[in-house]
């Protein structure tokens, strides 16, 4: 099978954050999680529409729908503090979420850096070069970035780079790379790592470069290779086809033996 590719831009994904944030533009949506995330326990839908001026079916509406969203938590308690027949049924109650919600346009990583480098760091205290290390805590969690995603087939894509070339494209887009698909190159319009790729360039587009690697691997893109290529309009790293596929990549969906990174 062959495809052939002119100029394709992959559809950008907006971080699942972004959705969820959005939810509060609504100014009644907005002064209910305000209100529940005030108080130092779980809230009733009755206590947050009467804080709010609202009727109880707008507060449970809105407020479902920021539980859907992973903005708030729920539980069911009984408000009485009795137990047995005649407690009465329980209540269900909503408290803030415990998760955390960051959200930069276009993407940015540096949660990712940092846990690569720290594994790095730690790697290097028993021995191991600082520069290999971060390559190995890259590369592993390039692989790991993979988690839900099927490798190429090897039967199918064994002469095939466009194929492969489209499978990185798409596991890059998710990532937050924004590739760019032509003649035969992915180019990556957004650097994750940025600014810090501006500011400590060998380290971070040389952890970049490995992180990529690992993505390929993963997805067990044989006929593909990354490239450190530094280039003012895009990301430091370009993927194209090699002279010399590699066939032992994507054997397994996951890391090898020796591999070290973040988990």
């Amino acid at each position: 099978m062959s495809i052939f590719f002119s100029i394709r831009m992959c559809d950008m994904r907006l971080p699942p954050e972004i959705i969820a944030i959005g939810a509060l533009a609504d100014p009644i949506r907005r002064s209910l999680y305000e209100f529940v995330a005030g108080r130092p326990d779980a809230v009733s839908r009755e206590a947050a529409a009467e804080a709010t001026g609202i009727t109880v079916h707008q507060a449970k509406f809105h407020l479902e729908r920021m539980v859907d969203e992973g903005l708030l938590v729920t539980e069911l308690r009984r408000l009485s503090g009795r137990s047995g027949p005649g407690a009465g049924r329980p209540s269900k109650l909503y408290r803030r979420s415990p998760e955390r919600f960051g959200v930069s346009l276009p993407e940015r990583r540096h949660d990712l850096a940092g846990e690569i480098l720290a594994t790095a760091i730690e790697r290097s205290a028993v021995g191991e070069s600082l520069n290999e290390a971060v390559g190995r805590a890259a590369r592993a969690a390039g692989i790991d970035s993979l988690h839900g995603t099927a490798p190429v087939d090897g039967a199918d894509a064994a002469d095939d780079a466009d194929l492969e070339l489209a499978t990185a494209a798409t596991a890059l887009a998710r990532i937050g790379y924004e590739p760019e698909l032509a003649e035969g190159t992915v180019r990556l319009r957004n650097c994750p790592f940025a600014p810090l790729s501006k500011s400590h360039t060998d380290l971070i587009c040389s952890m970049n470069h490995s992180y990529v690697e690992g993505v390929l691997h993963g997805l067990g893109c044989g006929r593909l290779r990354a490239d450190l290529e530094p280039h003012d309009a895009y990301c430091c790293v370009a993927v194209r086809a090699t002279a010399e596929p590699d066939r032992g990549r994507g054997r397994d969906h996951g890391r090898g033996p020796d591999d070290g990174g973040p988990r």
